[in-house]
């Protein structure tokens, strides 16, 4: 007997925790930190701009309030994508 997935996954991504340092996303059971020193974009801004994410593909997230987009590898691997932030 083979058992098929009933349903659509609503599993969605959200923000877990907001620091001093950074922020933490969980997304299909993956925990993710973002650091304030590699993601300036989520620092001094307010909260509910942080905790509006959607995750429109796999692996992709995207905060509209802040029109931000990033992928889990960017995030995983930040050292391989130097972000320069411009003020």
């Amino acid at each position: 007997m083979k058992s098929e997935m009933l349903g659509t996954n609503t599993s969605q991504v959200e923000v877990t925790n907001i620091s001093s340092h950074g922020i933490w996303i969980l997304s299909n059971d993956d925990e993710m930190f973002l650091s304030y020193d590699d993601f300036p974009w989520f620092k001094d801004v307010p909260i509910r701009k942080i905790l509006n994410i959607e995750e429109p593909s796999p692996n992709h997230f995207y905060w509209p309030d802040l029109d931000v987009d990033l992928s889990r590898e960017i995030i995983k691997n930040s050292q391989r994508f130097p972000l320069k932030y411009q003020s």
